[in-house]
């Protein structure tokens, strides 16, 4: 049965080197050598260096692993990920996840619970985004769909207004329509459902004033006619009706500006 003849210390602190029969058999950490006593003189059969060689694996996998954690939460995914970019591995670093997880360090569940009340109080993603992030994290989709389905439409209010924030000031600068067509499009983008970025726009009370619909009237028409004012007059009118109905302005808007009932059209020159 092989004895160990020699432990010595390598440069890197905190592992060992362990001789058998005079001979070098593997390295082993601090805590391992702790774990099994070794020291010289002892008797090892292959079983047992097996043994000592696994425990020692999965104590470098678990060490690993508890160190990265210590920076943020994490998920199952991302810590194997972690292990497997540090070269751990897949029975080490599936035995540390398990060690980790059975202790309450690793919870997906959890996890996946936390990230949406955190958005949902300070964030700005949708259902749809935070789904989409949450597996890219390696979150199994029925988790996922069980911690999104108990958050109510409601609780998406606030951090779809906080998308929004800055698009407020645009009252008075575009018409009614357009502004809430492209909140709705900017509440698409990030994640949130069609019902629910309704229920959001409805929430900001965006109706104009007739005088802040008017500025808007007349912002957007001063523009249209710069842009086309090398055409000729047929041309540019008809450029330019369409121009602010494609900004959300009525037929009757439109035709006031045309008419120059907003702004008296021997004066458009002048902007």
């Amino acid at each position: 049965m092989p004895i160990i003849s020699k432990v010595s210390s390598q440069k890197r602190p905190g592992r060992y080197n362990i001789f058998l029969d005079g001979k070098y058999a593997f390295s082993a950490s601090e805590q391992t050598v702790a774990e099994y006593v070794l020291l010289k003189g002892q008797e090892l059969t292959e079983e047992k260096v097996a043994e000592v060689k696994q425990f020692d694996e999965d104590a470098k996998a678990t060490n690993l692993a508890s160190s990265y954690l210590n920076y943020a939460p994490r998920t199952v995914f991302e810590v194997l990920q972690y292990l497997k970019d540090h070269e751990i591995d897949n029975e080490p670093a599936q035995n540390a996840v398990a060690q980790l997880s059975e202790m309450g360090f690793l919870d997906d569940q959890k996890y996946a619970e936390t990230m949406i009340r955190q958005n949902l109080r300070t964030g700005t993603d949708g259902p749809l985004s935070l789904s989409t992030k949450l597996a890219n994290k390696g979150i199994d989709p029925e988790t996922i769909q069980l911690k999104l389905e108990q958050v109510a439409d409601e609780e998406w209010l606030a951090a779809g207004k906080r998308v929004l924030k800055s698009m407020n000031r645009q009252v008075g600068k575009m018409s009614q329509r357009e502004l809430e067509r492209k909140m709705q499009s900017k509440l698409l983008s990030h994640g949130f459902s069609g019902a629910i970025a309704q229920a959001i726009i409805a929430e900001l009370e965006l109706d104009q004033t007739e005088d802040e619909q008017l500025e808007a009237l007349k912002k957007q028409g001063i523009k249209a006619y710069k842009r086309f004012r090398r055409l000729s007059e047929n041309e540019r009118a008809t450029k330019m009706r369409n121009y602010l109905f494609a900004h959300g302005f009525s037929s009757n808007e439109i035709d006031a500006f045309l008419a120059g009932e907003v702004v008296p059209l021997d004066e458009l020159a002048e902007y």
